[in-house]
């Protein structure tokens, strides 16, 4: 009998489909390229717990009182994959492909001044705690004109 193709053949004609899909695509994603698209959460809060599966996000402090997330994706091959949604004190934050695909994705998550937020488990540099306000700068004294 013949010796069957074994996994090394299988793998190597993957590779080769995939490369030859992806070939076919133009190869090229760029989601900053992209119109963004919003959606604002209500959240009365004071700790929110954020989840990105690894998509590049930017947390930013806002004069707001709501939770405002732009999304920014593109895909050039692929099974898209996107998620929003807030759930208790759990923002599910998610943009991706799957199967032999080619995607791009970048988030900006703004949350009001004082909420506490952890990404990924992590803390981050929104505490919640409200920062100090910088020392009022006292005016300059200055002698009246002619005196020293």
């Amino acid at each position: 009998m013949f010796p069957s193709p074994g996994p090394r053949r299988s793998v190597a004609l993957v590779v080769a489909v995939a490369a030859a899909a992806l070939g076919l695509t133009g190869c090229s994603v760029d989601a900053s390229q992209q119109k963004p698209e919003s959606k604002s959460f209500r959240y009365a809060g004071t700790a929110l717990k954020l989840t990105t599966h690894e998509v590049a996000t930017e947390l930013v402090a806002a004069d707001r009182t709501d939770i405002k997330v732009t999304r920014w994706f593109d895909a050039a091959a692929g099974s898209e994959h996107l998620t929003w949604t807030l759930k208790g004190d759990t923002l599910d934050i998610d943009a991706g492909c799957s199967g032999i695909a080619l995607c791009d994705a970048k988030f900006k998550v703004e949350v009001p001044r004082g909420i506490a937020v952890t990404k990924d488990g992590r803390k981050t540099g929104l505490t919640g705690k409200k920062s100090a306000p910088a020392p009022a700068a006292s005016p300059e004294k200055t002698a009246p004109a002619g005196k020293s």
